[in-house]
This record gives structure tokens, C-alpha cells and sequence, in this order.
């Protein structure tokens, strides 16, 4: 497994999640009724949030970054901004129901699709910088 092949990985999971966040789409599995009351009543089921703010995208992002640093210096930067951003993920989250209030359901569909843009520019990126390199090493292309 290379960081490149990481890379467009990460490029179509971020793609993925940007299409349903420009469609304003939350969630796409089929549940009844008894299903929801049952998640909502289960204290041990984590927010729908949690699969974007940490989940494979995310960790592919900070793994890349990472694989991008070049020396120690760099790595302690990317460590504080990511201490950075989990701290203003979590004032958007406790100050979530005020935010919403505040920007009412037009503004988060907006905020939503506008977020998915931008999400997807950024998939396009990764998947651009993961394949090539692909692509230089199968013609022999030096860099």
C-alpha cells in the first residue's frame, strides 16, 4: 500500500460524502420507525456527526499530511492544528443548537452544500496528487 494509492482513496470517500452533503442528503439507509426510537434511546450509539469528523476520511487526511511532512518541525505544526481544529469542533458542537438557530434551516442548507463543494475540491486534489505519481512511474516520467 502506498500513500499515493491512500491518496485516491481518500479522494472517493471524500467525493462520496461531498455529493451527499451538496445534495443535502444526511443519511441513506432505510430504517422503520421502532429502529429510530430504538437508536435514539441507545446511549451507546455515537452521533451521526462522528463517521465525518473521524472517521475515514479524516484519518486519511492526517495520514497523508503526515506522510507530507518533511521534517520534526513540521509534524509538531501539524499536531498543534489538528489540536486546533478538534478544539473548534468541539464549540461548534456544544454551540451547535444556537449556530442552527442562528442561521435557521435555510442557511445550514446552504452552509451544507457549500461545505460539500468544497469537500469535493478537495477530494479532486487528492485524488490528482495520488495518481500522478501512478501515472509518471507506469511512462517512465521523471518528476
Amino acid at each position: 500500500m502506498s500513500i499515493n494509492s491512500l491518496k485516491i482513496v481518500g479522494g472517493v470517500i471524500f467525493i462520496l460524502m461531498g455529493q451527499d452533503m451538496l445534495q443535502a442528503r444526511l443519511v441513506r439507509t432505510k430504517v422503520d420507525k421502532a429502529d429510530v426510537d430504538a437508536y435514539v434511546n441507545d446511549i451507546s450509539i455515537t452521533p451521526l456527526a462522528i463517521p465525518m469528523i473521524c472517521g475515514p476520511g479524516a484519518i486519511t487526511n492526517g495520514i497523508v499530511l503526515m506522510e507530507s511532512t518533511t521534517n520534526f518541525m513540521e509534524k509538531i505544526i501539524l499536531i498543534v492544528v489538528i489540536a486546533v481544529v478538534l478544539m473548534l469542533t468541539y464549540i461548534v458542537l456544544v454551540n451547535s443548537a444556537k449556530i442552527y438557530r442562528w442561521i435557521g434551516p435555510t442557511g445550514n442548507n446552504v452552509l451544507m452544500r457549500l461545505m460539500g463543494l468544497i469537500v469535493m475540491v478537495i477530494a479532486i486534489e487528492f485524488m490528482v496528487s495520488g495518481i500522478t505519481p501512478i501515472i509518471r512511474q507506469i511512462l517512465k516520467i521523471s518528476p
